[in-house]
């Protein structure tokens, strides 16, 4: 099927004072680098929601046929703030910007791209605009603007390096049976990938569970967190009103049903409710559905594995394979099983 990139002048609303609604944000303090550690930086991932709420499949934007460059102002968390996009693969340059470091490996930067790229297009297939997208499309956006806040004095080698990335994938997109992936990533895994079926309630056959054992070497692969014990209880209530629990400890009214091959929990029973590890991991916002809890006092101790939903690529795992000395069309088909490329 021929397929085109549809160019389209845009605003934007994301900075990284402000993320909407379909982006989570995780910060990763230290990636491998030749061994070494670096300092923190921002990853953020596609948001678990948007798979669900229909968000990727099922919008009703019409996508406007325009190569002119515009500027616009929006509002922003009260501020307003301009923002220049002149073109689909420049877009894709600023979520490159927003969702993965600069300092990872150049084929890791590539990956992203495809992946970033392929996720739009599907998006742009569904009929979204370039708007859509940015304001609420799933995937973090750093305008030019963003990048120079953010990389002050670094800013032309980081740009450059991200632009490079982009630019040497242009119009390159990940298929199966023809037809765009839905190209999801999150920032570290448990040590394996999660099947899309255990995070979501549809499943894709090129979302299958692989081996990411690199991921456990990062230095935040695994997290603590304390939260007050009245407030895991009535987070938990927010969605479950009907929960009920006996004063005292409340792990010992816990009980985890089921986890998945990879480690995830699928069913966990809290009280007189069962719960998907997911909805547990959204609603007190824990770092993965990979965790184990413990109580000391009147707080609940949870230890978490991975950063993410766990579906589709690693991208610590992705810089890990670069480093090896992996393409980024390895890294992508490890990650996203039976797909192909094309460019468009």
């Amino acid at each position: 099927m021929k397929r085109s990139i549809i160019f389209i002048s845009a605003a934007v609303i994301f900075s990284m004072a402000f993320l909407p609604a379909a982006v989570n944000t995780v910060f990763v303090s230290a990636m491998p680098d030749g061994g070494k550690s670096k300092a923190a930086e921002l990853i953020t991932e596609s948001n678990d929601e948007a798979y669900d709420a229909g968000l990727i499949e099922n919008s009703t934007g019409i996508p406007e046929e325009t190569g002119a460059d515009t500027t616009e102002n929006r509002e922003n968390s009260g501020t307003e703030k301009t923002y220049n996009v002149s073109g689909f693969e420049d877009y894709i340059t600023g979520v490159v910007a927003a969702e993965m470091p600069a300092s990872f490996e150049a084929e890791a930067l590539k990956a992203q791209a495809v992946a970033a790229r392929t996720y739009a297009k599907r998006r742009i297939d569904a009929g979204n605009t370039l708007d859509d997208m940015i304001k609420n499309g799933g995937q973090a956006y750093n305008s030019v603007e963003d990048m120079k806040n953010k990389w002050k004095d670094s800013f032309d080698e980081n740009y450059s390096r991200i632009k490079n990335a982009v630019e040497e994938t242009k119009g390159e997109i990940m298929v199966y049976d023809g037809e765009p992936i839905l190209a999801v990533f999150h920032a570290i895994s448990s040590g394996k990938t999660e099947t899309a079926g255990n995070v979501w309630s549809n499943d894709e056959p090129y979302l299958k569970s692989v081996e990411s054992p690199m991921d456990t070497e990062a230095q935040n692969f695994t997290a603590e967190v304390s939260i007050p014990l009245n407030t895991v209880i009535s987070k938990l209530q927010e969605k479950h009103p009907e929960l009920a629990v006996t004063k005292g400890n409340l792990v010992a009214q816990t009980q985890i049903i089921e986890r998945s091959e990879s480690g995830y929990i699928k069913t966990i029973q809290i009280g007189n409710v069962v719960f998907t590890g997911r909805e547990v991991r959204e609603l007190l916002g824990l770092r993965s559905s990979d965790f184990t809890l413990r109580q000391d006092g009147d707080s609940i101790i949870f230890t978490t594995k991975g950063y993410g939903h766990g579906a589709g690529m690693s991208q610590y795992g992705a810089n890990a394979l670069a480093q090896e000395g992996k393409d980024y069309h390895e890294i992508l088909k490890y990650y996203y099983t039976g797909i192909s490329f094309l460019t468009e």
